[in-house]
């Protein structure tokens, strides 16, 4: 039914939904992740509001009676639970390196199809519980939503009928589906952004939190390069045979692979999207401050609590110390360093009139800021420039076609997948914009002439197709995967880098080689070896030296590259520094030296002093610390939330509907 307000705005039922099914997960996907549920819960209920999505273009789900779970009044239809399920489980196969969901473990397709079902109802009690509080959701509040919408909007920015049935008519979602899903995120919205805005954060725990990741600890580091350490002469052969015995798998010919791939991106369907001047130029418009830039400034600033420390730091920086020297000696002061900024990104408006007016290389103040005391230097400046709209263009297009790319990769691939399984590899349509391509390569994607295989993809989609082509069987019938961006350990997937088929032809495996034939490398190996060993020993030496001479200043030798006063903190971790190092550092006291190794290099390394920046003159760093463990907070306390909902509204599983969606979901017979 057509809520009164949008039928007085001409718009005349019935409603259809978006230019495809790609078009709609995409329109689900921005109009969930930017409200309240990508905001809050987007762990817990992401999935339903896409699965419901793909659940209505698919077929409708009102017209289908079986039930896979009930919240209060709420229904979860089998169809809910199918439509979600395909559009995961296909996902994890691929993930996991399955064909096909098929071949998946049942005990893992249960497990994945409760915690679909889960998710689906964790949204149903939210919504319920707002149905029990006698939330009610005006008429105009939807119509406003839907009218905000930039997918139904013109030229003129404003909403324009035309396109609106034109996109709607193409997918087949119903009016009251449309005028349901902006009905349930608002009722959401109303219900969890009260309970995330009471997140609070006392000052107590912001201060010791901030203390912690802004302890800084000053140290004086010393690399020994392996490559530093002379040469050692070439030994007798019966060494350097012992060596090559030794090692024998640096010594091997590589195994090499024929293969034969296609491959489904955002580059290789580039050349058949369309890109006009009209959507380029307005694109160019709405950017104008990427395309006219001001002047930038690169800055280092020290604020001080008061007059006489910011004083005192101007003095020796004047004298002629260098920035890391000064940032040790601000002891209690925030000293930070902002690269090419535009004037309002720096914290005051007096600030920004003082930099921006500020001469290069000179040392300014102290000044009164809002923010406190200030010494600064301009280290660079970036004129204004501006970019005319034909040198923009190639970029402008580039854009464009790299954010249609996923809508046109998503229609395309089931077609890819059609042909794959029709034909193989040699049955690809040209008007899918799919890349080929066949050739011998080894593991590390180099060809039998040392250069790189010139395969249709770059970064992680080549590393995946790689190793896809060395875990797979020769013979092996080629299957359609996707390739996401990596993600760190727990979490979700990135995004779709785009699609791959590998088919592997012939296997040729490495070889043990002769030593005649490789004793240069094992040369080469055997003096890499003894100069990582000379490294190790002196770097050795100086740190013992450095445990009793009080530290690596007093013990290295005169003309040594130390470095001196670097600043380390878990806030700005410097860089050429691993993890595990930094954080034994930031656990020793004054005057203690350690030692460590990384890819080229033996390091020493003694901490001079530890500095505990004021809050008070950081209120920007002070302020980021507050935010992000508020954020943190109101995540906890409304999946709290959520999970005592599981009380009040108590969800019926129904076993038959959950077999019959297994079933319907392509996934086995469900048992």
């Amino acid at each position: 039914m057509v809520p009164r307000r949008i039928a007085a705005r001409g718009l005349n039922p019935p409603w259809f939904l978006f230019a495809d099914c790609a078009c709609m997960i995409s329109f689900l996907r921005h109009f969930v992740v930017d409200s309240w549920i990508g905001r809050v819960l987007a762990l817990v209920i992401f999935v339903a509001f896409v699965g419901w999505g793909i659940g209505d273009v698919i077929s409708g789900m009102a017209d289908d009676p079986t039930v896979a779970a009930t919240v209060g009044s709420r229904k979860i239809t089998t169809r809910d639970l199918a439509a979600a399920l395909q559009a995961e489980l296909p996902r994890m196969a691929q993930r996991m390196g399955a064909p096909d969901a098929a071949h998946l473990p049942a005990q893992f397709r249960q497990q994945m199809a409760q915690e679909v079902l889960q998710r689906l109802i964790g949204q149903a009690q939210v919504l319920e519980a707002g149905n029990q509080y006698g939330l009610v959701v005006p008429d105009q509040a939807v119509r406003d939503e839907i009218f905000a919408m930039p997918y139904f909007k013109g030229l003129n920015g404003a909403f324009d009928r035309n396109i609106f049935n034109s996109k709607l008519a193409q997918a087949g979602m119903t009016e009251k589906r449309l005028i349901g899903l902006v009905h349930d995120d608002l009722a959401g919205r109303a219900i969890m952004d009260p309970i995330s805005a009471g997140a609070h954060i006392s000052d107590l725990v912001v201060s010791r939190v901030y203390g912690f990741e802004t302890e800084t600890h000053v140290v004086d580091l010393l690399h020994i390069p392996f490559a530093s350490l002379p040469a050692p002469a070439i030994p007798a052969d019966d060494i350097l045979r012992r060596y090559y015995t030794n090692h024998p798998w640096m010594f091997r010919s590589p195994e090499y692979r024929h293969a034969r791939i296609v491959v489904l991106s955002p580059d290789t369907v580039a050349s058949q999207i369309p890109a006009t001047d009209e959507e380029m130029h307005r694109l160019y418009d709405g950017q104008s401050e990427r395309f006219h830039a001001p002047e930038l400034r690169s800055v280092q600033l020290v604020t001080a609590p008061d007059e006489a420390t910011a004083q005192a730091v101007a003095t020796i920086w004047k004298g002629g110390a260098g920035w890391s020297q000064v940032q040790a000696a601000a002891k209690g002061s925030a000293a930070v360093e902002f690269s090419d900024t535009r004037a309002s990104a720096l914290p005051s408006e007096a600030l920004q009139k003082a930099v921006f007016s500020a001469p290069v290389e000179t040392v300014q103040g102290p000044q009164k800021t809002e923010t406190g005391w200030v010494v600064f230097r301009v280290t660079k400046v970036t004129p204004p420039h501006d970019t005319t709209f034909d040198d923009a263009k190639i970029t402008l297009r580039d854009e464009i076609v790299r954010a249609r790319a996923p809508d046109a990769i998503s229609s395309r691939a089931p077609k890819l997948q059609d042909a794959i399984a029709g034909g193989g590899l040699d049955s690809i349509p040209a008007d899918l914009g799919a890349a080929a391509a066949s050739g011998s390569l080894d593991a590390h994607g180099m060809t039998k002439d040392g250069v790189p295989a010139p395969l249709p993809a770059s970064g992680p989609l080549r590393d995946a197709i790689v190793a896809k082509i060395f875990g797979q069987e020769k013979g092996a019938p080629p299957q359609l995967i996707e390739a996401t961006a990596p993600s760190k350990p727990g979490q979700s997937p990135g995004p779709s880098l785009g699609w791959y088929a590998v088919s592997v032809d012939e296997i040729t495996p490495g070889q043990e080689q002769p030593f005649d034939a490789v004793r240069d490398k094992v040369i080469s190996a055997w003096q890499a070896d003894a100069r990582r060993h000379a490294a190790d020993q002196q770097a050795t030496a100086l740190y013992v030296a450095s445990k009793k001479q009080g530290g690596l200043a007093a013990s290295a030798p005169v003309g040594s590259p130390v470095q001196k006063d670097v600043m380390i903190s878990r806030a700005r971790p410097p860089e050429g520094l691993s993890q595990e190092f930094m954080e034994t550092i930031m656990h020793m006291a004054v005057g203690e030296s350690t030692m460590s190794e990384d890819a080229d290099s033996f390091i020493v390394a003694t901490v001079t002093g530890i500095q505990h920046p004021d809050p008070k003159a950081d209120s920007l760093g002070y302020g980021r610390v507050r935010d992000g463990m508020t954020e943190s907070l109101a995540s906890d306390i409304t999946s709290a939330y959520i999970h005592s909902l599981d009380g009040r509204f108590k969800a019926k599983i129904m076993p038959a509907g959950i077999r019959a969606a297994l079933s319907e979901a392509g996934f086995g017979d469900g048992t």
